[in-house]
């Protein structure tokens, strides 16, 4: 009876203490770099699919106000609003908020040299946005729509192929627009030979 009871009060030994704790241990250092890694993913996809929504809001309000819509990009402030043209006063006005990306997220392609097949001839961000004026504004980008949902420069000439791209050094994503208003998002990862896979 009073073995019973003694082996009923005994606690765990150093030794399976021990055990424990390094297998916890072995766990945490696998699933910490793992767990990083995996919202570092998120983080960027999420960005790119929020500047490919930004894009698509702007073709579709475009053509609801029947007017010029853009989507200006501030590439050093990582962060995108839209615009519409007010055809009274003749300039940009905002419309809605502005978005800022994640962190260690920017807009670029880092060390990629190709675009996707068939896109741009050579990889590149959208061309800078104007002023009131006219006048182009330095460390911006700018996807513009006319009335039509088709993608044209300052002057309202059709472009050929608009892109914004955004990387956080572990994968670069594009978000390119082709001349009939065509919107894809593509992925690859940052090399000087990419291979983009379309999202």
């Amino acid at each position: 009876m009073k073995r019973a009871r003694l082996l009923a009060c005994r606690g765990y030994s150093l030794l399976e203490v021990i055990v424990v704790v390094g297998v916890i241990g072995v766990i945490s250092a696998i699933a910490i770099p793992m767990t990083a890694n995996t919202l570092a993913n998120f983080r960027v996809s999420g960005d790119a699919r929020g500047a490919a929504n930004a894009v698509a809001l702007a073709k579709m309000r475009a053509a609801s106000i029947f007017s010029t819509v853009r989507v200006h990009v501030t590439l050093a402030s990582r962060n995108y609003f839209l615009e519409r043209w007010d055809k009274g006063t003749n300039t940009w006005t905002a419309d809605g908020g502005t978005t800022s990306l994640s962190q260690n997220v920017v807009f670029g392609f880092g060390v990629v040299t190709a675009a996707p097949a068939f896109t741009q001839g050579a990889i590149g961000q959208a061309p800078l946005c104007k002023d009131n004026a006219g006048v182009d504004i330095a460390g911006t980008a700018c996807v513009i729509f006319n009335s039509r949902g088709v993608p044209v420069d300052s002057t309202g000439a059709p472009t050929a192929v608009d892109a914004v791209y955004i990387t956080d050094g572990n994968a670069v994503f594009g978000i390119t627009i082709s001349a009939t208003g065509m919107i894809r998002t593509w992925r690859t990862l940052p090399t000087a030979t990419p291979v983009w896979a379309k999202q």
